[in-house]
């Protein structure tokens, strides 16, 4: 930055007499080139910094794979009474079974009162919806759970005629015990909640769109 001197001279009695007191001296700043190189220099790091931030913000923003994810539709067309199909959501299991009317009827011979979790858990619902069998399914029928244990996340085992699972016939996490009854609500074991619905439609009869 050069510095330009400039002298100011206060007006005197005597016309054209300038008195050495009156005179003022003021440094005057004046933009170089050197200046200018620095601003720019500034200007082009800053963005620079900002195009160099841009990955690590991005990366937490979802992957295309998950945003494809975002809904699915499932035929459900094969499925047989007992059994159960597992798709993937989200980058979750989605546990899609098929009661029996044993099952049903079991689910729905459980007082409230008997449940560690009384709040349906269910994404159609409201969030104080009681856990009651009819607030867990859409068609008695269908269930259509997150196959995520709700204590440390694992995939829970589901229970079969040919190989059971706890004492509930639901589902059973093997790693510290939780089970799961016929309509997914926790039942006994460390997990706090139900097993969460998620979110779903029929399209028919033999599809669902899950999100």
């Amino acid at each position: 930055m050069r510095l330009r001197r400039a002298v100011f001279r206060g007006g005197g009695r005597r016309g054209s007499v300038v008195h050495a007191r009156s005179q003022k001296v003021i440094l005057v700043a004046e933009p170089t080139r050197r200046d200018f190189l620095y601003i720019a220099t500034g200007a082009v790091g800053a963005v620079g910094a900002a195009f160099a931030a841009w990955p690590f913000i991005d990366q937490m923003n979802p992957s295309s794979a998950v945003l494809a994810l975002a809904s699915i539709e499932a035929d459900i067309s094969t499925v047989q009474p007992g059994q159960q199909v597992i798709f993937k959501w989200r980058g979750h299991p989605l546990f899609v079974r098929r009661r029996t009317p044993k099952e049903i009827a079991e689910a729905r011979a459980v007082p409230l009162s008997e449940l560690p979790d009384p709040v349906a858990r269910n994404a159609n619902l409201s969030d104080d919806a009681p856990a009651t069998d009819a607030n867990r399914e859409y068609k008695p029928e269908w269930l259509v759970l997150i196959g995520v244990c709700t204590h440390l996340g694992c995939t829970p085992t589901v229970s079969t005629p040919q190989a059971p699972q706890g004492e509930y016939g639901g589902w059973l996490c093997h790693c510290h015990g939780s089970q799961y009854d016929t309509a997914g609500r926790i039942r006994k074991g460390p997990a706090p909640q139900n097993l969460a619905v998620p979110p779903y439609q029929f399209l028919s009869d033999t599809k669902i769109k899950v999100g």
